[in-house]
């Protein structure tokens, strides 16, 4: 089985290789940003073209949120434009494509879990450039699976929020975290392990379509970063950190509005995974494990 995967040095993509890289009797292509530019929307179908994957899994994106707002072209380009231009060579070649969306796509006033079918409304510039992307494939017409996630942090990669909060507690007695924005962290080993089983792991391949995947359990960014700051204490990290401080978003503005309550509804995948995902906290745990062997 030829996998191509697209954005292999992201922390998810990382994780992706991992696992991909346990699968017996697949060949495995990495095109990372440097290999792969995706502005360069003609060189991604030559790339395609040239490597005639079975699989393509799309883990490349344009991930910074609050800069989205003054790069909204950029991010148009990589998120919106270039998704659909991987669906269609995936379609000319027979490949099944597995492509990443985000949470973000919805507008954060329903108060309760998002389902797949529930209308998009995107807040801001990231948001709306993974709406265009997830568009731009289903008009593709390709036999492709659409995976919106949320709130993705692992050992790998630049940064996420769990680094984010290491560095602060360790540099800080006090640190303010937004609670009133609700979602569900997931971390990259279990989403990686996902995708993989939907990539390569079934005796009857999931149905086309988008379906929503993430860690169990909710949280508002305040209860992760307790959460870090307690698993973290309990790994015997260093920390200067003495208090978590509440605050709203209107008292942390940002570029980018985020939506309020963003929990994905998981039901439409957990049949084809044999059951739901483990808790954001077991998954937060072996993830700070795999940080502190790393260090």
């Amino acid at each position: 089985m030829r996998v191509l995967l697209i954005g292999g040095t992201g922390q998810l993509g990382e994780a992706l290789q991992r696992a991909l890289q346990a699968v017996p009797a697949l060949t495995l292509t990495v095109l990372t940003r440097q290999e792969l530019n995706l502005t360069q929307l003609g060189q991604v179908r030559s790339a395609i073209e040239r490597i005639k994957p079975e699989i393509i899994i799309n883990a490349a994106a344009y991930t910074a949120v609050d800069r989205a707002e003054a790069e909204r072209d950029l991010a148009m380009t990589i998120n919106g434009k270039a998704p659909g231009v991987v669906a269609a060579a995936a379609r000319d070649c027979d490949a099944r494509l597995i492509h990443i969306s985000t949470d973000y796509v919805f507008a954060g006033d329903k108060g309760s879990p998002y389902l797949e079918t529930d209308p998009t409304h995107p807040l801001n510039a990231y948001g709306e450039s993974k709406r265009a992307g997830e568009q731009a494939i289903l008009a593709a017409e390709a036999d492709a699976v659409i995976v919106r996630t949320a709130w993705v942090y692992g050992a790998g990669g630049k940064g996420n929020f769990v680094k984010t909060m290491l560095r602060l507690g360790a540099e800080r007695p006090e640190v303010r975290v937004v609670a009133d924005q609700i979602g569900t962290p997931t971390w990259t080993g279990d989403l990686a392990r996902a995708i993989t089983t939907i990539a390569c792991g079934m005796d009857t391949p999931i149905p086309a379509g988008i379906y929503h995947y993430t860690n169990s359990g909710v949280a508002s960014w305040y209860d992760f970063a307790i959460a870090i700051f307690e698993e973290a204490a309990a790994l015997g990290m260093p920390l200067r950190l003495q208090r978590v401080v509440p605050i709203t978003t209107s008292e942390y503005p940002t570029p980018a509005r985020r939506p309020a309550y963003s929990v994905l509804a998981w039901g439409k995948i957990t049949p084809y995974l044999g059951g739901p995902a483990p808790h954001w906290r077991q998954g937060l745990r072996t993830m700070l494990g795999e940080l502190q062997n790393l260090r």
